[in-house]
């Protein structure tokens, strides 16, 4: 399964429904929305800053990542940024490739990334 990092940002409306109903069921929200397309809540946070949550969730897919973001959104509590989570060894195994790349700008030399 894939990493996604949620970072999450409270609407007016969003606040006034934490206040009623208490941080425990937006974690709750969030864990059934997030097993409700195969994945695992691993972590939830709360935070002070330019958002106001941070979830951390094993999905199987970016479609499934994109359907939890849209829900969430759309259900006008909050704002969602999603950010695809890598382990060091899938960065271990990126690095070993490399690929042919022309840039937009010519150099004395060719350059291989």
């Amino acid at each position: 399964m894939a990493k996604f990092l949620f970072e999450a940002s409270y609407t007016v409306d969003g606040v006034r429904g934490l206040q009623r109903a208490g941080g425990s069921s937006r974690r709750d929200a969030v864990a059934n929305a997030v097993e409700s397309v195969g994945g695992r809540l691993e972590r939830f946070y709360f935070a002070f800053g330019d958002h106001d949550g941070f979830v951390i969730a094993d999905l199987p897919d970016n479609r499934s990542a994109t359907v939890v973001a849209l829900a969430v959104a759309a259900a006008g509590g909050a704002s969602v940024r999603t950010v695809v989570l890598l382990t060091a060894e899938e960065v271990d195994a990126a690095v070993k490739h490399s690929i042919d790349y022309r840039p937009p700008v010519e150099w004395a030399e060719p350059r291989h990334f």
